[in-house]
């Protein structure tokens, strides 16, 4: 139960973050709202949101640990100017952000 719950809560807090970046298109703000990454947000908050539903606690393990690992990707790729650098612009408060949430993420995975 406590999976689903912040399974769900993760997804839409995901949902979250993608409809606020697309309500503050073109401002400069800490995190960014670059209208591809906001998409990122939205589909994998939508994936979260679903599978918390479905309830099989095999794939919540399976979303924490690859979302973890996705983030924690998108961390060196920044630092790197790897691919999606030029579609995600992302600033250093999002590079923060995925260290953090993605450790925290592929532990909880683990753990749950």
């Amino acid at each position: 139960m406590v999976r689903r719950l912040v399974l769900g809560g993760l997804g839409a807090v995901l949902v979250g973050v993608g409809l606020l970046g697309f309500l503050a298109h073109g401002e400069r703000g800490a995190t960014s709202s670059a209208p591809a990454y906001n998409v990122f947000h939205l589909g994998f908050g939508l994936l979260g949101l679903g599978l918390a539903a479905w309830g099989d606690p095999a794939a919540a393990r399976a979303f924490f640990v690859g979302f973890g690992l996705v983030d924690l990707y998108q961390a060196l790729a920044s630092h790197q100017h790897w691919f999606p650098e030029a579609l995600f612009r992302w600033t250093r408060t999002d590079d923060l952000l995925h260290l953090v949430i993605g450790a925290g993420l592929v532990v909880a995975g683990a753990a749950f």
